[in-house]
């Protein structure tokens, strides 16, 4: 399971793709509505906002409407009401993390976009908050 700070508008096709599918897993997983991946070191930081339920659903369609922008048909009904949460603190480590890992995975399956990109700045998801620091501790490099 990846649930990127990167903006999901860096992804490929693949990518946004997997990140829908792996960001609905996580939210039955935040709902209590699975059992597995519970443990799953990502989730932390949804965990520990004040209404984790909300923020997935944020994160959620962002993701959806990137992929509306592209032409996609991700179903937002699969979505609660959508609405105003406080940003999720990420770092700059983390972010300069997944930015190469991302460039890393494009060099092989779309190496036009990963030419695209390299030398740009990453975004960052619009849930997430960046601030100075490392790598977060529930990555696994």
């Amino acid at each position: 399971m990846r649930l990127w700070t990167l903006h999901p508008k860096h992804l490929d096709r693949q990518g946004l793709l997997a990140l829908w599918r792996e960001g609905l897993l996580a939210r039955a997983v935040l709902r209590g509505e699975t059992r597995g991946y519970r443990q799953h070191p990502q989730l932390a930081r949804f965990r520990g906002h004040t209404a984790p339920e909300l923020a997935i659903d944020a994160y959620l369609a962002a993701v959806q409407e990137e992929a509306s922008a592209r032409g996609y048909a991700f179903d937002r009904s699969k979505l609660g009401a959508i609405q105003a949460v406080v940003g999720i603190e990420a770092t700059s480590g983390q972010l300069a993390y997944e930015w190469e890992h991302l460039l890393r995975k494009l060099a092989v399956r779309h190496p036009a976009l990963a030419e695209r990109w390299r030398g740009e700045a990453p975004a960052c998801h619009p849930l997430f908050v960046i601030a100075p620091g490392p790598i977060a501790a529930w990555e696994r490099p």
